[in-house]
């Protein structure tokens, strides 16, 4: 019976740990953090708005280069599509 505080301790202590835990993998890899209350805290810092500007410009250029690149597929389906006559008649006409 001398040993009948340590469960109740030992729950505790692995809660706290636990949570540290969590909280040290959600801040590590950049998801928001919240408060006491459940409200969500944002990090800013001198790096954000570089961080945001540089994934705006990134995000810009691939959305660019996806419609390229949706233009490309959409010819290769219509020359795969097409029957071996038009093609040959849209290659002649091309000369």
């Amino acid at each position: 019976m001398q040993w009948s505080w340590l469960v109740p301790v030992l729950i505790v202590g692995s809660i706290a740990v636990c949570t540290a835990f969590t909280t040290w993998v959600k801040a590590r890899h950049g998801y928001p953090l919240e408060d006491d209350n459940g409200n969500v805290v944002h990090r800013s810092g001198p790096d954000a708005e570089r961080k945001i500007a540089l994934l705006t410009s990134e995000n810009e250029r691939l959305t660019g280069q996806v419609g390229r690149l949706e233009e490309r597929i959409a010819v290769l389906e219509r020359i795969a599509t097409d029957p071996a006559e038009r093609l040959g008649r849209d290659i002649d006409a091309l000369r």
